[in-house]
C-alpha cells in the first residue's frame, strides 16, 4: 500500500508541473517539415528541415520565380517535340501539342494549377535556350535566395538521383515567391481553362489544382490556405509547401516524403493542417520593447550637472512572433554604446543600440538620447583667464607704478 501510495504522489505531481513549449508540437509523420512565420522568417516548428530530399513537383516554384523575372505574360513560347516526348509514362501533362504558339500566361498556369510537366520543359527551353541552361539558371536563382542544400537539373521535378532540395530551402523558394502578386495569384488558382491555339482549337483543356487544401470541395480544405504547390513522385512521395493567413499574419509550411496514414488519409495534408494550427493558436506577436520606452540611463563625464544625465529611449517598437508560453519578463538586454560620449548631445542622437535574443534570434533597436546634453563649463579655462587677467592687471599696476616713479622724479628735480 505504501508502494502504490507513493506512485499516486508521483504521478500528482508530474501531472502538476507547468507544461513547456515542446509539449505543444504538433506530432507530425512526415520524415522532414518546417513551419515558418514569413514576415520575420522566425522558425516556429522544424523537423529535419536541413535534410536533402527529392522535392518532386515543388521544383515548379523555382520554375515559376525564373519566368516571372524573365518573362512578359503575354509573349509566345512554341512547344518543341523535347517538350512533348520528353516527360515519362504517368506524369501530368497539359496536353501540349508540338510546334504549338502559347503564352507564357497559359503556360503559367498549366504549370502552377495543374502541374504540367511538358509546360514546365516549354519555359525553360524558352528562357534558357535548353533544359541544361534553364537548370544553371535555377541553381544560380537558388544560391542568390539563400538555398544551400538544393541542385536542380530539370524545371518540373522529374526524378533524378542528382535532383534534390531540403524543406527549408524550399521555404526560401516560396516565401520570395509569394513576394512576387502575380507568383501569388498563380498558386491560389483553383481551376483555369486553356484557349485554343494554332494546334489546338478547342478551348477544353481545364487545368484543376493539385492542391486539396484550396479546393472548398476537398475534405481537406481549409478556408485560410491560399496556395503554393504540391509534389509526387514514387521516390520523392507526396511533398506540399503550402502558405496560410489568418489575422494578417502568414505562414508558410513545407512538408517532404509524406505517405498515408491507416485509414487511407494524406499525411502531407494532415500534418499541414496540424502545423498551421499550431502555428496560429499556440504563438501570437508580443512586443519585447515599446518605442520611446526607457532601456537605461547614463551619465555623460562632460555633461553639465543638470543635464548629465540623459536616458536611452528605444527609437522603435521591438515585436517578434512568439511561442504564447513565452516569458519576457526576465529578458536582459544587451546593450552596446558608442565609443567616448562626449557632450554637447542634441536630444534624438543615436548613442547605441540594444539587442535582445530569444530562440536564437537577436532583435534590435538603437538608443537615443531623450534630452539633449549640455557642455559643463571648463574650470582650467576659468582659471586661465583669471591667470590672464591677472597678469595683465599686474603688468598695468606696475607701469603705473613705474610713471608714478618718474612723476616723483621730475618733481623732485624742479
Amino acid at each position: 500500500m505504501k508502494f502504490k501510495r507513493k506512485i499516486v504522489i508521483i504521478l500528482l505531481f508530474i501531472l502538476s508541473l507547468p507544461s513547456i513549449c515542446l509539449a505543444d508540437e504538433p506530432a507530425i509523420s512526415s520524415p522532414s517539415a518546417i513551419l515558418v512565420e514569413a514576415s520575420s522568417g522566425k522558425i516556429l516548428y522544424d523537423k529535419n528541415a536541413y535534410d536533402k530530399m527529392y522535392p518532386a513537383s515543388t521544383t515548379k516554384v523555382m520554375t515559376a520565380i525564373l519566368t516571372l523575372e524573365n518573362c512578359n505574360l503575354e509573349e509566345k513560347a512554341t512547344v518543341s517535340h523535347h517538350a512533348i516526348f520528353s516527360i515519362p509514362n504517368g506524369y501530368v501533362n497539359a496536353n501540349l501539342k508540338e510546334g504549338e504558339e502559347i503564352s507564357v500566361k497559359d503556360l503559367m498556369y498549366a504549370l502552377m494549377v495543374k502541374s504540367a510537366n511538358d509546360a514546365a520543359i516549354v519555359l525553360a527551353e524558352h528562357i534558357g535556350g535548353s533544359v541544361e541552361g534553364f537548370a544553371n539558371m535555377m541553381n544560380e536563382k537558388a544560391k542568390e535566395i539563400g538555398c544551400q542544400n538544393t541542385h536542380f537539373v530539370n524545371p518540373n521535378g522529374i526524378h533524378n538521383e542528382n535532383h534534390y532540395s531540403t524543406a527549408y530551402d524550399l521555404y526560401l523558394m516560396a516565401n520570395y515567391g509569394m513576394k512576387n502578386e502575380t507568383f501569388r495569384n498563380y498558386v491560389s488558382t483553383t481551376s483555369y481553362t486553356l484557349p485554343a491555339t494554332n494546334q489546338y482549337p478547342m478551348p477544353d483543356r481545364i487545368c484543376i489544382t493539385t492542391n486539396d487544401m484550396i479546393r472548398p470541395a476537398s475534405k481537406y480544405y481549409n478556408e485560410n490556405v491560399i496556395g503554393i504547390k504540391t509534389g509526387y513522385t514514387s521516390e520523392a512521395k507526396n511533398c506540399l509547401i503550402s502558405a496560410a493567413q489568418k489575422n494578417n499574419i502568414e505562414l508558410i509550411c513545407v512538408v517532404l516524403q509524406a505517405g498515408t496514414n491507416g485509414q487511407g488519409l494524406s499525411e502531407r495534408y494532415l500534418d499541414t493542417n496540424a502545423l498551421f494550427d499550431y502555428g496560429f493558436e499556440d504563438f501570437s506577436f508580443s512586443n519585447i520593447v515599446e518605442q520611446n520606452s526607457i532601456i537605461q540611463t547614463i551619465d555623460i563625464e562632460n555633461g553639465n550637472k543638470d543635464t548629465k544625465n540623459v536616458d536611452l529611449i528605444a527609437k522603435e517598437t521591438l515585436s517578434a512572433y512568439l511561442n504564447i508560453h513565452t516569458n519576457l519578463e526576465n529578458l536582459s538586454p544587451k546593450i552596446t554604446l558608442q565609443e567616448n560620449l562626449e557632450a554637447p548631445i542634441p536630444a534624438g542622437t543615436s548613442l547605441g543600440t540594444v539587442t535582445y535574443t530569444i530562440d536564437d534570434i537577436s532583435y534590435s533597436t538603437e538608443l537615443l538620447a531623450s534630452h539633449t546634453v549640455e557642455k559643463k563649463f571648463n574650470t582650467d579655462i576659468l582659471i586661465l583667464i583669471g591667470a590672464i587677467f591677472l597678469l595683465i592687471l599686474g603688468i598695468m599696476m606696475l607701469k603705473s607704478q613705474s610713471r608714478k616713479k618718474k612723476r616723483n622724479k621730475k618733481k623732485s628735480r624742479k
